[in-house]
């Protein structure tokens, strides 16, 4: 059984979920994009993940704000407004009578493409647009326990060589640091930059309590996360010291709590980092994870 930070509860309703592409919903086996997809082609394509909580679709503006940026950054038109993919994400959680503990991912890619080739003048048509609505709850078991993370070989590239603050379809490198992590019997690789500097997880932001600060990156070398943007608003308001810096991760040692933070999990405790233990679910960590609730709630 897969444990992480984006361990979901099974449920069967998702075996028979409809799927939105390109305005038309398909039954799930019958959800297809072709071959010739730049997405699947040369992993040329942004994407999107948020939840849907008591019928609202959970910080949409953000969401949509760094979707689109993606999309401008990289020359795709996805052929659709804001409004327009905002309805058709809702379209699809009406279809699958959906209304709360639900994962929405939105994928935009180039298009297709006449013949295999990295070339955006091959594409043929404009963008594919895909909605993918599913039935999923984190495991609060792993929210209980936290995550251990293993300090990974695969570093994160600079700006100037594959940008990490864009959700692009290319996720290779985070797929080979989330391997090393798995055969090192961890849940989830703490990534370093190409200065070995403590960057990101993964899959999610990462936090340390240090000294009674909050620390993370400086956000050059990850995904603009909108909940680690939530966290570090909420820590602000709490009177925590906040630093996004450059740090080694030897400084770690003096971690009293970690958390790692996403759309589907929410605030994660981390248990371990390489032969480091911590106890999950600090003071710290509760009192974040608690007005992040408290930010939904009032959502």
């Amino acid at each position: 059984m897969p444990t992480g930070t984006h361990d979901a509860l099974p449920d069967s309703r998702n075996e028979e979920v409809q799927v939105w592409i390109n305005g038309s919903l398909l039954p799930r086996p019958e959800a297809r994009i072709s071959v010739f997809d730049s997405g699947y082609l040369v992993g040329d394509g942004i994407w999107e993940g948020l939840r849907l909580h008591q019928g609202k679709l959970l910080f949409l503006e953000q969401h949509l704000d760094r979707l689109f940026h993606g999309l401008t950054r990289v020359g795709i038109d996805a052929g659709l407004s804001r409004s327009a993919l905002t309805q058709a994400i809702y379209d699809t959680a009406q279809a699958n009578r959906m209304f709360g503990g639900v994962h929405c991912r939105i994928m935009v890619t180039r298009g297709i493409k006449k013949t295999p080739s990295q070339d955006p003048r091959l594409t043929v048509g404009g963008a594919n647009v895909v909605v993918i609505a599913e039935h999923k709850k984190a495991n609060p078991t792993v929210k209980r326990q936290g995550v251990a993370l293993h300090l990974a070989s695969v570093r994160r590239p600079p700006p100037d060589t594959l940008d990490q603050r864009l959700n692009c379809h290319s996720k290779l490198h985070e797929v080979m640091a989330l391997n090393e992590a798995l055969a090192a019997g961890a849940d989830e690789a703490l990534m370093l930059d190409t200065n070995g500097n403590v960057a990101t997880c993964n899959a999610t932001n990462f936090f340390a309590v240090v000294s009674g600060q909050l620390w993370t990156s400086t956000g050059m070398h990850c995904l603009p996360g909108i909940t680690r943007a939530n966290v570090l608003a909420i820590a602000s308001r709490f009177g925590l010291t906040v630093r996004e810096l450059d740090f080694a991760p030897e400084r770690l040692e003096d971690a009293s709590e970690a958390f790692v933070t996403g759309s589907f999990g929410g605030l994660t405790p981390v248990n371990r980092i390489g032969t480091q233990t911590l106890e999950p679910g600090g003071p710290v960590t509760r009192q974040l994870s608690d007005g992040y609730d408290m930010a939904i709630a009032e959502y």
